[in-house]
């Protein structure tokens, strides 16, 4: 089935739209950030949410209108004062009265005659605009709205408010949304009939009336039915696709893995401490998943420092001794060579053969990795999402790992299966994430935690200080390092910005050195990949004693002998990047310590975010304050990330009804596997809405 021909409207370019010249159909096209070489359409109209409204239904005359409060006024215009010629910084002004007093209209630089025409005198006009005091007098400067008495219900009494961008009015913005509006069709209703009686919500048609075009404020509250039943739609469309996804990952292949256990025990015997009671039951949930007769698809979850590179290595190692071959995928170079270093003394050790691929290789080196890959002498390949490209050939992919998940989105993870014959697919994060957001972004996945952290792990010490304590936090830093001691110093922007007082990370390194001259190296996502694996590579060799980073060593850094994390700006980070940060030490046998750096005065927010990091190390405590108070789906970074973010549904506001959808999902591809018929139809017809309809082949391959 392809898109359902009722949504044809709400598909074709805005510039198709009366009033949608080329400038602004460009305008729109970069601000609803349609995907590359498309337009902007008609349905991102709808799906961009007022976040608020103003309320013009006050009417009750001059002498009752508020100060500073908005009124509409029918009002008979009596003269125009205009400023004198060569005068005109100052104000035009229109004298105009009601039964219950006089009020002044006052537009500056009113020039051409067009406030006369606007405003012609002995008429009347409904005027609407905020009203203000000058000298005594009651006035309103440059009002919202004008019109002629026989064409007021042309005036929004609630207008919705929406976030705008240069160049983009919002009165263009209403018209065009109610444009489209008109054009809505009567769509087949996908939610369970229980459901709408349950909560009396309204159709879509009708939510979506509602709230771009509200009667009333409570119309388009984010709390009204009208939104909670939007969100409901956003939030099943996506757990709809999610478990569509899931069932194509675990589709039968056909291979039900075997192992002869032999190279998973030399890997266990060659590690230098005993696997925590998490990863024994992780590792166990991955045997059980690769010898079903079905694809894994998991995710391993990890507080920073739990043991998920281990686990994933007694993974790889299965595979290995069932014939197949493992890739584990990095988002970044940095992360890629530091699994490399880690797992390579260990592979060579049990016999296991592995390879890094890199984008910074020679033609030669490259060529000889390949052909390990292709032949099959390779059991285990490292790299970044370049292991995916054209020209790079498994002999027989087992295994997919990845990590850092939350960089990688459904898609790429379907894309990441199709290099191997049903290739397994294990997945890892050190971001602790809530229930909610594991069923919003990782629906799609089997679940298996680490809460543990490896015997030996040392505790950490956090302090927060104010930045006016610079020369205190030199001063000790100096009899730290001349005890042996390094450490990471993270700010929050690499070069200094005009519109943020925050020391920049090129201007920290500068300071530093004049202290500990080429002691200090400097790493930030803008240097070249060689220049940073040369400073990384001092710092892990101990010859530069402090890495000044931005957070391009959140993830995945590994330098046990770093001891010290000093995060300046704490207060703009973060709770999930801050704990991140704080892991990257605390991984070797000394302990270790983490001074957060703030600048006052300090938010609430940021105040409460700095006294959780200071009284936890708990990645899950901390994971739950943050969507407690951040919200916003912006939990896990979604924003940096490339996570889909949502139009319709505010998680802070609308997070509880992700479970009903959840489970409202589940059912309907019980009942209804291909979605074919009635109920499935209009399921579809969801999916092509909210434009997860990439996961409708696969109801037909499934």
């Amino acid at each position: 089935m392809s898109r359902p021909p009722a949504l044809d409207p709400l598909f074709r370019s805005l510039h198709s739209i009366k009033g949608v010249g080329p400038q602004l159909s460009a305008l729109l096209t970069r601000f609803f950030g349609a995907p590359e070489g498309q337009e902007a359409i008609a349905l991102d109209l709808l799906m961009h949410m007022p976040t608020g409204v103003l309320d013009r239904r006050r009417m009750d005359g001059i002498a009752n209108a508020v100060h500073n409060n908005i009124a509409t006024l029918k009002l008979h215009i009596d003269r125009h004062q205009p400023p004198p010629r060569g005068r005109e910084h100052i104000p035009h002004r229109v004298f105009a009265h009601d039964e219950t007093g006089e009020i002044q209209l006052v537009y500056f630089r009113a020039q051409g005659g067009w406030v006369e025409k606007l405003l012609p005198v002995g008429e009347t006009r409904y005027v609407s605009g905020t009203i203000g005091f000058f000298q005594g007098e009651k006035q309103i400067t440059h009002p919202d709205y004008v019109v002629e008495a026989d064409k007021f219900e042309d005036m929004p009494l609630v207008e919705p408010v929406y976030p705008l961008t240069h160049g983009l009015s919002s009165r263009a913005l209403i018209k065009l949304t109610r444009q489209v509006l008109e054009t809505l069709p009567d769509l087949p209703e996908w939610m369970p009939a229980e459901r709408i009686a349950e909560f009396g919500w309204p159709s879509f048609q009708a939510a979506m009336q509602a709230s771009h075009a509200p009667e009333t404020p409570d119309d388009a509250q984010l709390w009204s039915k009208n939104r909670m039943r939007l969100a409901y739609d956003e939030y099943l469309a996506g757990q709809l696709a999610l478990l569509i996804v899931r069932s194509q990952l675990i589709a039968p292949r056909g291979i039900a893995r075997s192992f002869t256990g032999e190279i998973s025990a030399r890997v266990e015997a060659a590690l230098p401490y005993t696997l925590t009671e998490g990863q024994r039951l992780a590792v166990e949930d991955i045997r059980h998943d690769l010898a079903a007769p079905e694809r894994m698809s998991r995710l391993l979850q990890g507080d920073v420092g739990a043991g998920k590179t281990v686990v994933a290595l007694m993974a790889m190692a299965a595979m290995a001794e069932s014939g197949a071959q493992s890739a584990l995928m990095t988002p970044t170079e940095i992360l890629a060579s530091q699994h490399f270093k880690t797992l390579k003394p260990l592979c060579d050790q049990v016999g296991l053969g592995i390879v890094l691929l890199t984008g910074k290789m020679t033609a030669a080196e490259r060529r000889a990795v390949l052909s390990g890959i292709a032949d099959g002498s390779t059991d285990i390949v490292v790299g970044t999402h370049a292991l995916f490209q054209t020209g790079v050939d498994f002999h027989n992919l087992g295994l997919t790992v990845v990590d850092e998940q939350h960089r990688f989105g459904v898609h790429q993870r379907l894309a990441l299966s199709e290099k191997g014959i049903h290739a397994d697919l294990l997945v890892m994060t050190a971001t602790p994430i809530p229930r909610t957001l594991v069923l919003t972004h990782f629906g799609d996945m089997a679940v298996s935690i680490l809460r543990e952290k490896p015997r030996g792990r040392q505790p950490i010490d956090t302090a927060v200080l104010s930045i006016g304590e610079y020369a205190r936090v030199i001063q000790r830093l100096e009899s730290r390092i001349a005890e042996g001691a390094q450490a990471f110093w993270v700010c929050p922007l690499v070069e200094e910005s005009e519109h943020l007082e925050v020391v920049a990370a090129e201007d920290r390194f500068t300071e530093l050195k004049k202290v500990f001259g080429d002691r200090v190296v400097l790493i930030h996502g803008r240097m070249s990949a060689a220049a940073k694996a040369e400073a990384m590579d001092r710092f892990q060799r101990n010859e530069a004693k402090i890495l000044v980073a931005t957070t391009v060593i959140e993830v995945g850094v590994d330098v046990p002998n770093a001891t010290i994390m000093i995060i300046e700006h704490a207060e703009r980070f973060g709770l999930a990047q801050l704990h991140q940060l704080r892991g990257r030490v605390g991984r070797g046998s000394q302990r270790s310590a983490c001074l957060l750096l703030y600048k006052e005065p300090l938010s609430e927010t940021a105040k409460a975010r700095l006294e959780t990091i200071k009284g936890t190390e708990d990645g899950f405590v901390i994971a739950e304050k943050d969507l407690e108070l951040r919200g916003q789906g912006d939990v896990l970074g979604t924003r940096q990330s490339g996570m889909p973010g949502y139009h319709l549904a505010v998680p802070d506001v609308h997070r509880h009804l992700l479970e009903w959808a959840h489970e409202d999902a589940k059912d309907a591809l019980t009942r209804n596997p291909g979605l074919t018929g009635g109920d499935g139809d209009a399921l579809r017809t969801l999916l092509y809405l909210f434009r997860k309809d990439l996961a409708i082949p696969l109801l037909r391959a499934g």
